[in-house]
């Protein structure tokens, strides 16, 4: 793969960028180094709980520049996939309080949880307060024929020093055993994203690269799509029968190659 003869560069954040609060070693050069040369720049996350305007707080106090327009967040696109897949719609959703103010500025009635009876769509993204009466009218709502819409899979939310919460793909899964019922996703690995992605750039998928540190949901999701692919490799990662156009272990690796 030539690096040079493309046009974009798109990057996952947890894991990629930073980790917790600690930005990665090299990253913020070889950003410099992309903008220099007049490549596009798009941050790519399955973040659930946050959109881009939090997101670019996090970057810019960690010394990375950017604007709203280069920061894409699974959360952020959930209101308006849902609205052209089913309309405004009455919706049963757990998550962050701005993930429900998203899907209420997209149009949908968000509804109370004792509501669940009315409900023609479940969302479920990262929930820090769930619990079994937030489980039971999920799975009911879904198991009478409620839409089923997972804002990501992802089972941990990591943190710093190896660290971890349960992910949005926990709660999803708690759902899906309890109703029966498989979501639609809208984040990676899954194409919405990565389409997305492709629309805010306006660029076909051979101009553009992601780059990621996790096989399955970065590298795989974005093959699937069409993407050109640099795996960031984790110390001790075994790609399995996935074969990302570049790998690299740091950014360091990545600079001359530019």
């Amino acid at each position: 793969m030539d690096l040079r003869s493309l046009r974009a560069f798109v990057f996952d954040l947890d894991g990629c960028v930073y980790n917790g609060e600690t930005l990665l070693p090299g990253v913020g050069t070889v950003l410099d180094a992309l903008r220099r040369s007049g490549r596009r720049v798009l941050f790519l996350t399955n973040n659930s709980r946050q959109a881009a305007d939090e997101l670019l707080d996090k970057l810019r106090r960690l010394d990375i520049a950017a604007d709203p327009e280069e920061i894409l967040s699974a959360a952020e696109i959930a209101g308006p996939l849902l609205r052209a897949r089913y309309g405004p719609s009455r919706v049963l959703a757990v998550g962050s309080p701005r993930l429900l103010a998203l899907l209420a500025a997209a149009g949908h009635t968000v509804l109370p949880l004792d509501d669940y009876r009315r409900a023609q769509v479940v969302v479920i993204g990262h929930d820090d307060d769930f619990g079994y009466r937030k489980l039971t009218a999920l799975a009911r709502a879904v198991r009478a024929g409620a839409a089923f819409v997972a804002v990501n899979l992802d089972p941990r939310l990591p943190v710093e020093a190896g660290e971890f919460f349960p992910g949005c793909g926990a709660i999803v899964e708690a759902v899906a055993a309890a109703g029966g019922v498989r979501p639609m996703v809208i984040g990676k690995p899954e194409p919405p994203l990565f389409r997305s992605a492709l629309e805010r750039l306006g660029l076909p998928p051979q101009a553009v690269v992601m780059v990621g540190d996790s096989i399955h949901s970065d590298i795989r999701g974005a093959e699937g799509v069409g993407l050109g692919t640099i795996w960031i490799a984790p110390p001790g990662a075994d790609p399995g029968d996935v074969r990302p156009d570049l790998t690299i272990h740091t950014y360091a690796e990545l600079l001359p190659m530019l």
